[in-house]
């Protein structure tokens, strides 16, 4: 028999049974549709974090007391007994990199925020230096000034506002040489930066700058601080991290052979930390996913083998005609592979549409721009492995119709 004919017949045979073909082909879909949405949607996420991280600057990284992420609760006891980072650390650290164009340092702490009856609760309260909106991504300002050198040396009692603040508090009316109220202290607005929107759903807009010498004063000096630095170029950029270490590691007075009591964060490491952490859930989520597609199989030779039971006359009648066994096996094994091919057409654009409004919904609830994009790899690799299910799936009941004795066959209704 010709291929041509055997998938003639098969459509033939398909067309005539719609329901069950639906029904298999259902199957196959979702498990397709299923491998590649999950593709889409880590991929999504891998490309959300990797934007979000360079918004922090490339060739920017932080000296800190605590590393950015913290596996286990040993380790967090441990980081407990570290020294804090100081301000003569960050003077230090100022001094000693040459390698460094900008070194400032943040500090902060959440509070309410108060305007009259207004109330704005949970805000970031940051102390920065003056040229902490400098390094890494440069804050832009909506309104007013940055915070400047005078404000630090002098402890002015002068801020600038996230948007979420402005929106809160002011409302439509000018913001800029307003005062408002910090655990019942008063500060003048001189201005309001830049909208930046979320990540993960927790807004870079609801936050205060106040001059670092100022925050120190009123809640303490003794707090750990973030020391802030930029290379002054990529290619000293590492030169710039290892003159940090050094100078740190001098201060504290440490062994040749001792690790280090503070973390020295990049975009970079962040990352790798991600990609580290995520890349056993994204195997392990493809292994639960594909099960779908081993389903589909299962039920694929499910329906092939009732077709078998159905179609035994008519299998008599072909091999009383003349056609050989490697007829009848074709028939069947095309029969099932165009089911699942067909199948997997289909979870293509089921999986498209399904991760586009995933992704929708995920952007609403970190309100950002998500985007989860179908790999092209994953739709061959999809679209493979449903055909050699479909291949395999169809093996079985075809042997056993071809096996099929005609005349037993005929004689049965």
């Amino acid at each position: 028999m010709p291929f041509a004919e055997a998938v003639r017949i098969a459509v033939a045979s398909l067309r005539t049974n719609k329901l069950r073909s639906f029904l298999t082909v259902l199957g196959i879909l979702i498990g397709v549709s299923s491998v590649i949405a999950v593709v889409a949607i880590i991929n999504g996420l891998d490309l959300y974090v990797a934007e979000r991280v360079l918004e922090l600057g490339t060739k920017s990284f932080t000296v800190q007391k605590f590393p950015d992420i913290i596996t286990s609760a040993s380790q967090w006891i441990e980081m407990q007994r570290r020294r804090d980072v100081s301000i003569a650390d960050v003077e230090a650290v100022r001094r000693g990199c040459s390698s460094c164009s900008e070194v400032g340092a943040m500090v902060a702490t959440s509070r309410d925020v108060k305007f009259g009856r207004t109330l704005q609760r949970d805000v970031r309260v940051m102390g920065i230096t003056e040229n902490y909106s400098r390094i890494g991504s440069i804050r832009e300002l909506l309104a007013g000034r940055h915070l400047i050198r005078d404000d630090v040396d002098n402890a002015r009692n002068v801020v600038v506002i996230g948007a979420d603040v402005m929106d809160a508090l002011f409302g439509m009316t000018e913001p800029l040489g307003r005062t408002f109220s910090i655990d019942s202290r008063e500060y003048r607005v001189v201005g309001v930066a830049d909208r930046k929107g979320s990540v993960f759903g927790e807004s870079q807009d609801n936050f205060v700058w106040m001059p670092i010498s100022l925050y120190l004063k009123y809640y303490g000096s003794r707090r750990s601080i973030t020391i802030q630095a930029e290379a002054a170029s990529m290619p000293v950029f590492q030169e710039a991290q290892d003159q940090a270490r050094v100078v740190m590691r001098v201060r504290r007075h440490l062994d040749y052979q001792a690790p280090d009591d503070f973390n020295v964060e990049t975009g970079e490491s962040v990352l790798e930390l991600w990609k580290s952490a995520t890349q056993g859930i994204y195997v392990a989520t493809l292994l639960v996913t594909a099960i779908s597609l081993l389903v589909g199989g299962v039920v694929v030779m499910n329906i092939m083998l009732v077709s078998v039971t159905e179609r035994t006359s008519e299998i008599g009648v072909r091999k009383a005609l003349g056609a050989k066994r490697r007829d009848i096996r074709r028939q069947f094994v095309v029969e099932s592979v165009i089911l699942s091919i067909f199948g997997g057409g289909l979870g293509i654009l089921g999986a498209t549409v399904f991760a586009k409004g995933l992704g929708a919904v995920l952007g609403n609830i970190m309100e950002a721009d998500f985007v989860a994009p179908v790999r092209l790899w994953a739709v061959l690799v999809a679209v493979a492995v449903s055909s050699i299910v479909g291949l395999v799936a169809g093996l079985y009941p075809a042997n056993r119709a071809a096996a099929l004795d005609p005349i037993a066959a005929l004689r049965q209704e």
